[in-house]
C-alpha cells in the first residue's frame, strides 16, 4: 500500500481525494495539507477516511511513512514544492503547469537526474475513455499517416477575471491541456505555432489581458497540421471533442452526455446536452491516472507522463502568447532559447 500525502486541499485536491479513496487502488492518503485548512475542510477530510490533516505541507515531506505528494496547491507553488518533494525522497504527482517559467520547470528536471524520485505531471486528458481510443486507432494505423488533427476545448463558463490574471491566460491555464493532447495523438512536438485570436465572450477578461476566443495551428514534427479552437463560453456544456485524419480515414470522438437518447418527432429531433463541466466529465480519467501514477511506485516503471511532458506543452503555451503580442508564425526553437 502506498501510503500519499495530499498538498493542497482546493477543487483539484478534493478530486484527487475522491478518487483515490473511492477508485484507486493500493492506495491510501495519510495527510491533506493546507495554509488555508478550517474547521470545514479538516471535517471533509476525515470524512473521507483522511487521518490527518495540517497547515504546513512540510509535515508531509518530513514524514518516514509517506511515500509519495501529489501537488495541487496554486501553480506558483508547484516547481518549488516539487524540488523539496524530490530532496525528501517522495514520489511526486504534480497537476500542471509544473511552471510558468520554463527555466524553473528545467530546475525541477535537474533535481530529478540524480533521483529514483517518480514524477508525473496531471494531464488526466489522456486517460479519457475517448481520447484513449482515438490514440490507440492512430497508433494501430488505422488511419494511416495523420494529416489533420483537431482538437475542441470549449468551456460552459469564464472564469473571473481575477483568476485571469494569476492563471497565465487561456493559453497556459486552459489550452495547455490541448497542447498536450495534440502531442498525444500526433505521437510528436510541435515545431511551430500560430494563433488568431479574440475577446469576445467577456471584455473584463481583455482588460486583464488575455484573449478567451482563440484559433491555434501547429505544424508537427511529422508533417501532420494541428488546429485548435478555444472558447471560454459554450452556453450548450462543456465542448470536448477530438479528431484525427489521416491518409487511410479518420478517427473522431462526440461529447459525453447523460445518455446516448435521441427524442424523434414531428416538431424535431432532440438529444442530451454535453456534460456541463470536467469534474462531470473526466472523473474516471482522474482515477485512471492516479493508477498509473501508483502502479509506478509499486513496479518500479516509468510514469505515463514525465517532467518533459509537463515542459512541452509550456512552452507551446509561451509561443502561442508571443504569437497573439506579434500577430506572427512563433518557432518553438524561440521559446527554447
Amino acid at each position: 500500500m502506498v501510503k500519499v500525502g495530499i498538498i493542497g486541499a482546493g477543487r483539484i485536491g478534493k478530486v484527487h481525494t475522491k478518487s483515490i479513496c473511492n477508485l484507486v487502488k493500493n492506495a491510501e492518503i495519510k495527510t491533506i495539507a493546507d495554509p488555508f485548512m478550517n474547521e470545514e475542510t479538516d471535517k471533509w477530510a476525515h470524512s473521507m477516511g483522511v487521518a490527518n490533516t495540517t497547515k504546513d505541507y512540510k509535515e508531509i515531506l518530513a514524514d518516514p511513512e509517506i511515500d509519495a505528494v501529489l501537488i495541487c496547491s496554486s501553480t506558483n507553488t508547484h516547481s518549488p514544492i516539487s524540488i523539496e518533494a524530490i530532496k525528501a525522497g517522495k514520489h511526486v504527482f504534480c497537476e500542471k503547469p509544473i511552471d510558468h517559467d520554463v527555466a524553473k520547470i528545467k530546475e525541477v528536471m535537474d533535481a530529478l537526474k540524480d533521483s529514483d524520485v517518480k514524477y508525473q505531471v496531471g494531464f488526466n486528458r489522456r486517460f479519457d475513455h475517448n481520447f484513449e481510443a482515438v490514440k490507440n486507432a492512430v497508433t494501430a494505423g488505422q488511419i494511416g499517416d495523420p494529416h489533420i488533427i483537431k482538437v475542441t476545448s470549449r468551456d460552459p463558463e469564464p472564469p473571473s477575471a481575477e483568476y485571469v490574471k494569476v492563471s497565465g491566460g487561456i493559453f497556459l491555464d486552459m489550452t495547455i491541456h490541448d497542447f498536450d493532447m495534440v502531442r498525444f495523438l500526433a505521437g510528436c512536438d510541435a515545431t511551430e505555432v500560430y494563433v488568431q485570436s479574440a475577446v469576445l465572450v467577456d471584455p473584463s477578461i481583455g482588460e486583464a489581458g488575455d484573449v478567451d476566443t482563440a484559433v491555434i495551428t501547429l505544424q508537427m514534427e511529422n508533417g501532420a497540421i494541428a488546429v485548435i479552437d478555444n472558447s471560454r463560453k459554450a452556453a450548450y456544456g462543456y465542448d470536448q471533442r477530438a479528431e484525427v485524419f489521416g491518409s487511410k480515414g479518420m478517427v473522431a470522438t462526440v461529447n459525453d452526455t447523460q445518455s446516448s437518447a435521441v427524442i424523434s418527432t414531428a416538431e424535431g429531433v432532440t438529444g442530451e446536452k454535453p456534460l456541463y463541466f470536467f469534474l462531470e466529465r473526466y472523473m474516471d480519467s482522474f482515477a485512471k491516472e492516479m493508477n498509473c501514477f501508483i502502479d509506478a511506485i509499486e513496479n518500479n516503471t516509468d510514469t505515463p507522463l514525465g517532467v518533459e511532458d509537463g515542459l512541452k506543452p509550456v512552452i507551446m503555451g509561451l509561443a502561442a502568447k508571443k504569437s497573439v503580442e506579434e500577430h506572427r508564425p512563433v518557432k518553438i526553437s524561440e521559446i527554447q532559447l
